[in-house]
């Protein structure tokens, strides 16, 4: 084939695959990797980690078996490892040299035995020697050959006590004749042994009467054939009254059971009306406190709640007025159930709805379910530590309107559209003092209620059956406490009435520790310059520094409105810095 056609050729062949579509593999290309001959071959040379690597690497993952060791101590030099602590112990003698020991020289010998002449016991005792007991005893005494004391002599051995050479007949002569002498200084019997009482009679004689006795069988007969034999007839009287006078088997006898016409299971006389506390509470020695139960609890908690209120009224306001416009929170004039409440809550006491009733119902005294001045000023304050100044006065009977709470207690300013409220009538108020412009609210006295009847032990235990009852009888006398009376302002000398402001049993039984001393609760509340603060801390052994007083007398200051400090007050703050 020519060079021309060849070329031709080639050329048509290019043109034809330039028309023809391109053929193409559906799917995507994967580049071709490595191959598991290639992964299982070793490269060589391994690559080297570097030093500053490997130190970190052998301290987060040490090898096998090897000791991990902090990469900052990795290039320090092994000292430790052949460092030895302590004292290296000698070896001590072993088993076999203590059993088999070597045998020693007479060198060896001579030179223990000087060794051993140092000590006293060698010099007194000797080995193969005896002791020397007596070293003042004289030098020609011979101690092995000398005895002392008295020689015993021997009577006889145990074996001639325990088989005596005797007969049989002698032993028991001896055994009766030393028996006797036992029962005369003992009066010690063999067992079953009959007591001689030397009395002179015969011993075989016997006394009382021979129970008759048969030997063909009529007792016998008789007893089998019981119904043959005629009854004994006895009188009913007799048999009911043998009834009555004698006791039965299993019965309790009554002797007047006929005259009660009364069924089995009536018990006569009077119910004894049971203690509020057991005998488990005088077993475990319960506090008095705790044994009140029912309306003795809560007319305690009653007290205590009221108490409670006044010393935080005392230390939060500066007067009743002050006090009186916190508590009522709805500006009515009045404080209700839910404004007692809420000022409970405010100086953490957690009330519960029947105390919060009783105390309602305790200075509630017109009866109208709410508290007013009057009864607010008697019953929850201290009204005698709290007067009340002119302008006070004309806000209360209503001569003057505008009132502006303090910042402490977050009240609102009255305006002057607020409608005049009389709080109080101006006859209800008299003076602290005769001639001193400041006042106080009067003594409001609760009605005593007189019960119908009282119940004592007395009346209980001569209580008569079908007798007067003690409802009928008339109450006499005066009582001992006056509480319908009201209390003098000024007491005098001569009035030894109680009007309910003297201290009961339980003060009297139960003390305060300081009234032991002559203080007492409205000394310690009293306002009280700083110098005779410090005073008085001072004389109770109480030692602070100067500074830490100014900051306690500063914080004590801050808790009154008008910045008095009392006892009580400085005590608190004082002991709260002291606690930080």
């Amino acid at each position: 084939m020519s060079l021309v056609h060849a070329s031709e050729r080639n050329a048509f062949i290019r043109r034809r695959k330039d028309t023809l579509p391109t053929i193409r593999a559906a799917g995507k290309l994967i580049p071709v990797g490595d191959r598991a001959k290639t992964c299982l071959q070793e490269i060589t040379p391994r690559c080297e980690t570097p030093p500053v690597v490997r130190k970190f690497v052998h301290s987060a993952y040490p090898a096998v078996g090897s000791v991990r060791v902090f990469h900052g101590k990795a290039n320090d030099p092994d000292i430790a490892s052949a460092i030895v602590h302590g004292v290296s112990t000698k070896s001590s003698i072993g088993a076999g040299s203590v059993i088999n020991p070597a045998p020693k020289t007479r060198f060896q010998d001579r030179l223990r035995q000087l060794q051993e002449n140092i000590y006293a016991t060698n010099q007194k005792a000797p080995l193969g020697r005896s002791q020397l007991q007596g070293p003042g005893l004289p030098s020609w005494l011979d101690p092995g050959k000398t005895a002392f004391g008295v020689t015993t002599l021997q009577c006889s051995d145990v074996g001639e006590i325990i088989n005596p050479h005797k007969t049989a007949h002698q032993v028991q002569e001896e055994s009766e004749e030393k028996h006797q002498l036992y029962i005369h200084s003992h009066g010690c019997y063999y067992v079953g042994e009959r007591v001689n009482r030397k009395y002179n009679f015969d011993r075989e004689r016997r006394f009382g009467i021979l129970t008759p006795h048969r030997n063909d069988g009529r007792n016998a007969s008789r007893c089998l054939h019981w119904q043959n034999n005629s009854a004994k007839l006895v009188s009913k009287r007799c048999d009911d009254f043998r009834e009555k006078t004698q006791p039965k088997i299993g019965k309790v006898h009554d002797p007047i059971a006929e005259t009660l016409n009364v069924p089995r299971d009536h018990t006569l006389g009077v119910l004894m009306k049971p203690d509020s506390f057991g005998a488990g509470d005088l077993i475990h020695q319960t506090s008095p406190d705790e044994c009140l139960k029912g309306k003795d609890r809560r007319r305690t908690l009653v007290n205590a709640v009221r108490q409670h209120l006044k010393k935080s009224n005392y230390q939060n306001f500066s007067s009743l007025l002050e006090a009186f416009r916190y508590y009522d929170k709805k500006n009515q004039g009045k404080i209700d159930k839910e404004d007692l409440k809420e000022v409970c809550h405010h100086f953490n006491m957690i009330v519960s709805e029947p105390v919060l009733d009783d105390i309602m119902d305790y200075c509630d005294l017109d009866k109208d379910g709410l508290i007013n001045f009057m009864e607010f000023s008697n019953f929850l304050n201290w009204k005698d530590k709290m007067p009340i100044n002119r302008t006070e006065q004309k806000i209360l009977t209503g001569e003057r309107s505008v009132w502006t709470a303090p910042a402490n207690m977050q009240r609102t300013v009255l305006q002057e559209s607020d409608v005049c409220k009389v709080l109080v009538k101006s006859e209800d108020l008299e003076s602290v003092e005769v001639g001193s412009t400041k006042k106080t609210p009067k003594t409001l006295s609760r009605p005593r209620s007189v019960r119908d009847r009282f119940i004592t032990s007395s009346s209980v235990i001569n209580a008569v059956v079908n007798g007067r009852p003690t409802t009928n009888y008339q109450t006499c006398g005066v009582p001992s406490v006056r509480t319908d009376l009201p209390a003098p302002r000024i007491k005098g000398i001569s009035d030894r009435t109680n009007y309910g402001d003297e201290s009961t049993a339980y003060d009297l039984l139960h003390p305060t520790l300081h009234s032991l001393y002559g203080v007492y609760e409205d000394q310690l509340f009293a306002s009280r310059a700083k110098d005779e603060i410090a005073q008085i801390f001072q004389k109770a052994g109480v030692t602070f520094e100067d500074e830490m007083f100014d900051e306690a007398w500063k914080l004590a200051s801050m808790r009154h409105p008008t910045g008095d400090v009392c006892v009580e007050s400085f005590r608190s703050v004082l002991c709260e810095l002291q606690a930080c």
